[in-house]
C-alpha cells in the first residue's frame, strides 16, 4: 500500500480501515511511520490505539519512546496501557525504571501482569526485584503469583539473596496457589535454604503443592 493510500485510510471513519493502514506502516522506515502513527495516538477506538502502541514498539525512535510513555501513563483503557508497556520494553533495559514506576502507579491487574511479563526479557535485576517486591503486596492474587514466578528468574543474579528471602516469606501463605507457585520458583535456587523450604512444602496439606515440590525435585 502506498503512503497516500495509508494516509487516506488513517483518516477513514471506519476503524477497520485505520487498522489496515497502521499494519501497513510496518513496511516503512521510522521517519515515515512514526509521525503517521502519532496522529492516531488519541483515536477513539481502543483497538486502534493498541495497534498504534504495537507499531511504535517496532519503530524505535526517541519520539516513539516518548509517545509510548504517554500512552502507558495516561490512556484510559488498560488494554492500551498494557500494550504500550510491552512495546516500551522492546527498547531494552532503558525501559526498566519506567516500567517499575508504572507498576506502582497503575493498579490494574492486566497492566501489572503485562509489565511483569515484559520485564522478564530485560537484564535489569534491580528493577525486576523492586517490581516483584511491590507486586507481592498487591490485592490481586494473579499479580502476586506472577511476581513470584518472576522472582524465580532472579536465581544466579545479583538479586538472588533478596529474591530468595521474599520467596521464603511466601512458604506459609494461606493460599495454596501462592505456595504452589512459590515451590516452582524455589526450585530454581541451588542453595540449602531453598531446598529446606521445598522439603517443608513437601509436607503441605494441599496435594497440588506437594505435587509441585515433587516435580521440582525430580
Amino acid at each position: 500500500m502506498d503512503i497516500n493510500q495509508i494516509e487516506a485510510y488513517l483518516s477513514d471513519t471506519d476503524s477497520q480501515q485505520r487498522l489496515k493502514a497502521i499494519v501497513e506502516l510496518r513496511n516503512y522506515e521510522p521517519d515515515v511511520a512514526v509521525p503517521l502513527l502519532l496522529t492516531k495516538i488519541q483515536d477513539q477506538e481502543f483497538l486502534v490505539r493498541s495497534f498504534v502502541a504495537m507499531g511504535l514498539g517496532r519503530k524505535r525512535t526517541a519520539e516513539s519512546f516518548a509517545a509510548l510513555l504517554e500512552m502507558m501513563k495516561f490512556d484510559r483503557d488498560p488494554n492500551v496501557r498494557a500494550e504500550a508497556s510491552n512495546s516500551l520494553s522492546l527498547f531494552g533495559d532503558v525501559s526498566a525504571p519506567h516500567l517499575r514506576s508504572l507498576f506502582v502507579q497503575d493498579d490494574h491487574w492486566l497492566v501489572r501482569r503485562s509489565i511483569l511479563a515484559a520485564m522478564t526479557e530485560l537484564n535489569s535485576p534491580e528493577e525486576i526485584y523492586e517490581t516483584c517486591a511491590y507486586g507481592l503486596t498487591a490485592d490481586d492474587e494473579t499479580v502476586q503469583t506472577s511476581s513470584i514466578d518472576v522472582l524465580g528468574l532472579l536465581a544466579n543474579t545479583a538479586k538472588q539473596n533478596e529474591a530468595l528471602k521474599l520467596l521464603l516469606s511466601m512458604v506459609t501463605n494461606p493460599s495454596w496457589r501462592i505456595r504452589f507457585r512459590t515451590a516452582k520458583a524455589l526450585a530454581k535456587f541451588s542453595v540449602p535454604e531453598a531446598l529446606d523450604a521445598l522439603n517443608y512444602l513437601r509436607q503441605d496439606e494441599d496435594h497440588r503443592v506437594v505435587g509441585a515440590v515433587l516435580e521440582s525435585l525430580l
